[in-house]
């Protein structure tokens, strides 16, 4: 295995483990963490955080 391998590898279990998974996320962790990968179009492999789209509800609708 060369080292671009061992790299990608080493993200793919990093990307397993999610950063403040005790749900009291820092914000460093919010930004490197959750932000990122939102920006960066990755999905979650644990669907427990949704998005909304908040202009489509009103608040008292918010699901």
């Amino acid at each position: 295995m060369n080292e671009v391998d061992k790299d990608e590898v080493l993200q793919q279990e990093q990307d397993l483990v999610m950063p403040g998974f005790r749900f009291h996320p820092t914000e460093e962790e919010l930004v490197e963490f959750y932000l990122r990968r939102k920006m960066e179009g990755k999905r979650f492999s644990v669907e427990l955080i949704t998005f909304v789209d908040l202009y489509r509800y009103d608040p008292w609708e918010l699901p």
